[in-house]
């Protein structure tokens, strides 16, 4: 019982964590970062685990088993970009 009130609890954190990303705007710092500005050098592991992280914020799910893998992905990585003109044009002067 308590190891399904414990995995219960934590499933409501990591769904409030997911919502609360998903709401939020990019920083500056995060405008002017990986992936939405070339990298000279090498991308680092948390430049990656960041990406991905956006990217779930806009709804892709690595996990899932989808027959329309690439499309999906795209979509996402579509939205992420339509996120980063509107969070972060105003701010760096750019547009689409």
């Amino acid at each position: 019982m308590k190891r399904g009130v414990k995995a219960l609890f934590l499933m409501m954190f990591l769904l409030g964590s997911v919502s609360a990303m998903a709401d939020s705007k990019l920083t500056v710092e995060e405008c002017n970062d990986y992936p939405f500005k070339p990298v000279v050098g090498e991308v680092t592991h948390a430049q990656l685990v960041r990406e991905l992280a956006e990217l779930e914020s806009v709804g892709y799910d690595p996990h899932k088993n989808d027959y329309y893998y690439p499309n999906d992905l795209q979509a996402a990585q579509a939205r992420l970009h339509t996120k980063y003109v509107a969070d972060c044009a105003p701010a760096t002067g750019q547009g689409g």
